[in-house]
């Protein structure tokens, strides 16, 4: 689970979410590809730490219910501490094709605090469009240095990924979406030349070099150093790790089994090394950034 306040220009928020954002559940919560995400915004009215369940008045849920005031169960009860009535927040409804199954709430974000003494232990940021993008450093799939100043100039699109990641809908479904937004962008020769993609790996212990390179591999479809001319894959030291993970919002929490529960970040950054466009979770599509990517290079078609 991960406790974080949000830090915006306008707005301070508690995020409190788990890794598996994407609403795949089934029965007692488990993945599933036939569930639904709603997007939930309501006032806190109580909390019930024995049934594991938050009291919300709510808005209309756009194409599942109307505004009312209801019991909603957490997929991570144990942040119901951390909620107070009074809260404003912003949930994702996970829903479930079986009709036996609990509606869930996930990817829970305070947007207004009920008690504003709340002090979390690490501050994140929302990449918000103007925002100046520190000049980060890490090695690349050929275990060259690089940094994000280096791309000034172009468009840059960047993500964050795990090569050992077994969730379809998390990593793989971003990369699958990079490789066709890359695909696309080869097409337009004028385009390719001002842009670039990048994708982070937040698992330095695993994530070396060569194991890069043959993930990004499968994805390029090849294993040529003239294939990554375009799409680098890299990773930072732990130090550089979490200070991007805290500057691009990143959730990251390593699990005792060697797993990592995360939240899913991928950002625009404009030829000016400034925030363009910033898409968090999953449901960007690839068509969507391509547009993005063609406005921020200015060039049209």
């Amino acid at each position: 689970m991960i406790r974080r306040l949000v830090l915006s220009s306008l707005l301070a928020c508690i995020v409190l979410a788990g890794c598996h954002s994407t609403p795949k559940l089934g029965p007692q919560g488990s993945a599933s590809s036939s569930s639904k995400v709603y997007k939930l915004r309501g006032k806190v009215v109580s909390t019930n730490a024995a049934k594991g369940e938050v009291t919300l008045d709510h808005e209309a849920i756009v194409g599942f219910m109307e505004a009312m005031t209801m019991p909603y169960k957490l997929k991570d009860p144990s942040i119901l501490s951390e909620l107070h009535p009074g809260d404003v927040i912003t949930a994702d409804v996970l829903v479930s094709d079986d009709p036996n199954a609990d509606i869930l709430l996930d990817h829970i974000v305070v947007v207004a605090q009920a008690k504003p003494d709340y002090k979390p232990t690490t501050f994140y940021h929302v990449p918000t469009p103007g925002d100046a993008v520190p000049d980060f450093r890490m090695r690349n799939q050929d275990g060259r240095p690089i940094h994000l100043g280096q791309f000034k100039g172009k468009a840059l699109l960047l993500t964050f990924i795990y090569t050992r990641c077994p969730l379809p809908n998390f990593c793989p479904l971003v990369t699958r979406n990079f490789a066709a937004v890359n695909k696309q962008l080869a097409g337009n020769p004028r385009l390719y030349a001002k842009s670039h993609l990048l994708s982070v790996s937040f698992d330095p212990e695993n994530d070396t070099p060569a194991r890069l390179r043959a993930y990004g591999a499968t994805y390029i479809g090849s294993e040529s150093t003239k294939a990554f001319a375009h799409w680098d894959f890299a990773v930072p030291d732990n130090p550089a790790l979490l200070e991007m993970a805290k500057f691009f919002n990143v959730g990251i929490t390593h699990g005792a089994d060697d797993s990592i529960t995360h939240t899913l970040s991928t950002t625009l950054i404009g030829p000016d090394g400034k925030v363009a466009h910033f898409y968090p979770g999953n449901e960007w599509t690839a068509e969507q950034v391509l547009a993005d990517v063609k406005q921020v290079a200015g060039i049209a078609g």
